[in-house]
C-alpha cells in the first residue's frame, strides 16, 4: 500500500534502505512527560481519552511539534479493541490495564467476539484520518500482541510472575491456543483498518514475552504472533516486532515475520544483530531511566548506541517508553544528536 511517507527516512529504514540520517522516534513519546499533554489531557481514563479523536490527534502530534521525531505514534492503548467489544477492561492510572472478571475458562471465550472497527472503533480510524491529513512524517499503527494481552485478561492486572497466564499455558494447551487465536484475530482486524485508513508502519508489542523461556515462547506464543504479522503482509507497510526483556528471544521474533526487531536497552545492538538474520532492522535502544536522569547521562550513552547501530539498518529509540520524569528538553537534545550522527557536536 503505496504512502506519501514512503521516501521517509523512517520508512527507508524500516525496509532496508538508505537514509539521509538515522530516524528517531520514541515509545510513549505522546503523553506523560510533555506539559501540553497534561494541559489538554482532561480527567478520565487513557480510554476516554483515546475515544476523543479531536484530543488522540493532539496528543499525538504533540511530541512530533516538539522534538522533530521522524515518526508519530498513535496515542492509543493495547487493551483498545478488547475494550471496545466489552470484555470489561479499564486502564486505572498509576496501575494498568485491569479485568472486571479475568479470562477463567472455556466459557470466557464466548466475551471475545469477533472486533469491526467501523463499528467498534470508529473513533481510532477517525483519527488516524485527521493524523494522515497533518502530520508531516509517518504514523505507526499498533496493536497488542496476544501474549500480552492475554496475560492482562487472565491475571485480571498487570503481574511480576505470570503465574496464572503460565498455568493456563501448560495445563490447558487446547484453550490456551484458542485464546490467542481469538486474540491474534482481534490485532489483525485492528491493524489492518488502522493501515486502511493510512498507517505507514505497524509494530505488534509483546511487551511481556520476555517472561518465558525460548522454548515456550516458540510453542505456546510464536504461532500467534506469526499470524498477526503474516495476516498483514500483503498491505506492504514495514511491521515492527517488540518485546522487554526480550534478548533471548530476538531471532524467535524475527521469524514471526517482521522487518524490524526492537531491542531494549538489557542486549547492545551489535549482540542483537547477530541473533536475528541478516538484513533485519533493529530498533532501540537507549536505557529510558538515563534520559530521564538528563543529558550528562544521555550524551554518551546515546552515541554509543549510534555506533553500535552502525548508521544503517537501525531505527533509534530507548529501550522502553519514556519515563514520566523526563524533561522534555532532553528528548529535543537527543533527536539533534541523533540526526546529526555519533561523531558529531550537537548545536545546543
Amino acid at each position: 500500500m503505496a504512502s506519501r511517507h514512503d521516501d521517509s527516512a523512517f520508512v527507508r529504514t524500516c525496509r532496508g534502505q538508505s537514509a539521509e540520517h538515522t530516524p528517531v522516534w520514541f515509545m510513549r513519546q505522546a503523553g506523560r512527560s510533555l506539559p501540553e499533554y497534561r494541559a489538554v489531557r482532561g480527567s478520565g481514563t487513557i480510554l476516554d481519552a483515546i475515544a476523543q479523536p479531536d484530543l488522540s490527534c493532539e496528543i499525538t502530534l504533540q511530541p512530533v511539534r516538539r522534538y522533530g521525531v521522524d515518526a508519530a505514534i498513535l496515542y492509543s492503548d493495547i487493551v483498545t479493541p478488547v475494550h471496545a467489544i466489552g470484555f470489561g477492561v479499564d486502564v486505572a492510572p498509576g496501575i494498568g490495564p485491569v479485568v472486571e472478571q479475568p479470562f477463567r475458562s472455556r466459557d470466557d471465550l464466548a466475551r471475545l467476539r469477533p472486533l469491526e472497527p467501523e463499528v467498534d472503533t470508529p473513533y481510532v480510524l477517525e483519527t488516524v484520518d485527521l493524523l494522515v491529513a497533518e502530520l508531516p512524517v509517518p504514523l505507526i499503527g499498533f496493536a497488542g500482541a496476544p501474549f500480552t494481552v492475554a496475560s492482562y485478561l487472565i491475571e485480571g492486572r498487570p503481574t511480576r510472575t505470570w503465574v496464572r497466564t503460565k498455568s493456563l499455558m501448560h495445563t490447558d494447551e487446547a484453550l490456551w491456543f484458542d485464546l490467542l487465536d481469538r486474540l491474534a484475530d482481534l490485532a489483525v482486524a485492528s491493524l489492518r483498518s488502522q493501515v486502511a485508513h493510512g498507517a505507514a508502519a505497524v509494530q505488534l508489542f509483546d511487551s511481556w514475552a520476555g517472561a518465558l523461556s525460548p522454548a515456550d515462547y516458540e510453542r505456546f506464543v510464536l504461532p500467534a504472533s506469526r499470524k498477526v504479522l503474516d495476516a498483514v503482509a500483503d498491505l506492504g507497510v514495514p511491521r515492527i516486532h517488540f518485546g522487554v526483556s526480550t534478548g533471548e528471544l530476538l531471532g524467535l521474533m524475527a521469524a514471526a515475520g517482521a522487518e524490524v526487531v526492537g531491542v531494549d536497552w538489557r542486549t547492545p545492538l551489535d549482540v542483537a544483530r547477530t541473533r536475528v538474520p541478516e538484513g533485519t532492522v533493529v530498533q532501540g535502544n537507549l536505557d529510558p531511566a538515563l534520559v530521564a536522569a538528563g543529558w550528562a547521562a544521555t550524551e554518551p550513552a546515546a552515541r554509543e548506541v549510534l555506533r553500535a547501530g552502525g548508521g544503517t539498518h537501525h531505527v533509534f529509540n530507548l529501550g522502553h517508553g519514556v519515563l514520566p520524569e523526563t524533561d522534555p528538553a532532553t528528548l529535543e537534545r537527543l533527536v539533534e544528536l541523533v540526526h546529526a550522527g555519533p561523531d558529531e557536536e550537537a548545536t545546543t
